[in-house]
Formats: C-alpha cells, sequence, structure tokens
C-alpha cells in the first residue's frame, strides 16, 4: 500500500511529569499536540477505562513527515502491566544517548554502537549511536509475534505493507524505506498484552478504508472498530477502522485527507501539557482519601 504511512504508537502513562522529562530530556523529542478529555472515546482509544484522560503527540517532528508517539493517561490509573507484546522502538540519535548520560537516566551499552533506555512504565528504546541518515530517526517499531509466517502474510497480503527482509526469527516491513518500518519478531511463544497494550497506527486515503475493512472480513480476521466517523469539535472529522492482526496487536487505519488536518502542530502544546500536569490532582485526592491509583490488570 505505497499511499499509505505510518503515524504514530499509543502507549499508556502512568505518571505525565518523568514520561514528559524523558521524551523531552532524554529522547530530544517536541511535544506537538495535547488534549484533555472528561470521557472516553468511541473508537476505544482510552482503553477499556473510563473517566478523564489527556493525550499527547510527542515526536521529532509533525505528523505529516516523522513517526511520533501518542501518550495516553488516565487520572486513575497510576501503572500497566506490561507483556511481551512490544519489543521496542529503535531510533537513530547520538544526542539521545548524550542526553540520557547528560542527565543521569539509566543507560545500558548493549552492543558496538547499540544503547537501551526505558521510559517510564518500562517501553524500551533502543538507541544507535548514529547521526540519523533520514529526516526522521525513529527507525522502527518491534512487536513480538507467536507465528512469523503468519504475521508477516497478514501484515502484507491484508494490510498491503512490503517485506523488505525476513529470517527465521524477525521480518521487516513498511510502506517505504524513508519511513519508519515494522519489525515482526518471533518470540517463541504467546503474545501477552498485559494492560499496557498499545495500538500502532496508519493513514491512506480515506477512499481505501472500505476496502480495508471488506478484506478483514472476507479473511475472517479480527475489526475491533468497524469503519467510523470521528468528530472533532472545531477540527476535522476523520475516519478510521481499528483491527486486530493474529496475535492480538490493535492497528488504526485513519482516512489521511482528514488526519493531515487534524494532526497539525499546536505551538502551544507544551504550555498545554505544563497546564495539565500543574492542574491534576488525582495524587493529592487518592491520598488523602488514603487510596492508591489503580494498577491496571
Amino acid at each position: 500500500m505505497a499511499t499509505a504511512r505510518p503515524l504514530h504508537f499509543v502507549f499508556k502513562v502512568g505518571d505525565r511529569t518523568t514520561t514528559a522529562k524523558f521524551y523531552r530530556d532524554v529522547l530530544g523529542m517536541k511535544f506537538l499536540r495535547h488534549e484533555e478529555f472528561t470521557e472516553g472515546c468511541k473508537a476505544t482509544c482510552n482503553g477499556p477505562y473510563d473517566g478523564k484522560w489527556s493525550k499527547s503527540m510527542v515526536g521529532f517532528g509533525p505528523e505529516d513527515n516523522h513517526f511520533v508517539m501518542e501518550l495516553t493517561y488516565n487520572y486513575g490509573i497510576g501503572e500497566y502491566k506490561l507483556g511481551n507484546d512490544f519489543q521496542g522502538i529503535t531510533i537513530q540519535s547520538k544526542a539521545a544517548i548524550e542526553n540520557a548520560k547528560k542527565v543521569s537516566w539509566p543507560i545500558t551499552h548493549v552492543s558496538d554502537d547499540q544503547y537501551v533506555v526505558e521510559a517510564p512504565g518500562g517501553y524500551k528504546f533502543y538507541l544507535l549511536d548514529q547521526e540519523p541518515d533520514k529526516k526522521d530517526p525513529v527507525q522502527r517499531v518491534s512487536l513480538g509475534v507467536s507465528d512469523l509466517q503468519k504475521s508477516v502474510d497478514y501484515w502484507s497480503k491484508l494490510c498491503g505493507l512490503e517485506v523488505y527482509n525476513k529470517s527465521d526469527k524477525a521480518a521487516i516491513l513498511g510502506t517505504t524505506k524513508e519511513r519508519c518500518q515494522l519489525e515482526l519478531k518471533h518470540i517463541g511463544d504467546k503474545v501477552d498484552h498485559g494492560s499496557a497494550f498499545g495500538r500502532i497506527a496508519f493513514s491512506c486515503p480515506s477512499e481505501q478504508l472500505a476496502g480495508i475493512e471488506s478484506r478483514m472480513k472476507e479473511a475472517g480476521q479480527t475489526i475491533l472498530t468497524p469503519l467510523v466517523s470521528l468528530d472533532t469539535p472545531g477540527k476535522a472529522t476523520v475516519q478510521v477502522v481499528i483491527l486486530a492482526d493474529p496475535d492480538g496487536h490493535e492497528i488504526c487505519f485513519v482516512g489521511d485527507e482528514a488526519f493531515r488536518e487534524l494532526s497539525q502542530v499546536d505551538p502551544k502544546a507544551d504550555d498545554a501539557l505544563n497546564q495539565g500536569i500543574e492542574a491534576d490532582k488525582s495524587a493529592e485526592w487518592f491520598s488523602k482519601h488514603k487510596k492508591q491509583k489503580l494498577v491496571a490488570t
């Protein structure tokens, strides 16, 4: 699907303050948008958790030409259980390695030119000690799979990604070699999504969404959210269809035209996030009532 493009990966976070420090001060990313919500999203963007939540987009540049991270924060949830589904994100950045050392963020040297750091919550980021050779330093997202060939067939034949490389243990796929790619890693076990399960998003021309949904239906694959239009007050209405691959990895396909309008960078995103963090009194409320925030299971 040459006209598709990778957009972002969704993480659930329990601590916005430390998480913001990691993305800003270690990885060197910038916050692109921040929104606060008082109720859930009908596309299940908020997982199974109701109530007040926020969404922050962060990356090295705009989503038009960069792969970014979506950070979902549920006010009543303090921690999520990791599974073996998310295997890491690889970033080509000497600066991020230097930043981690400068701010004393734990960092491990794992090979000649590769280091690993963990975002709050345990999400792994592999840092290549190289200057970026593409506009976007984000190289690939790695997901664990239980049957590599079955997953490769799903992502290539049904989702339209091109297979760039494949071995017995892993495969690299993508929409173009110039953008962030998807790595499927055979883990030799059943995929466990824990409660921290994320979601990867791609855009494509809106006219292709119905065809994607039809292919999945004909192949007997899982459709989590049938093709639906999502209204954002004062902004574009986007169409999305949300799927699950053979191992239950969630995939969102969104109409590109409206999403480009919706995903414009907000120059006040940093201020909006800081204000949201400052106004967040949930920790104090739980402490006052002698309760702890929930651990999502």
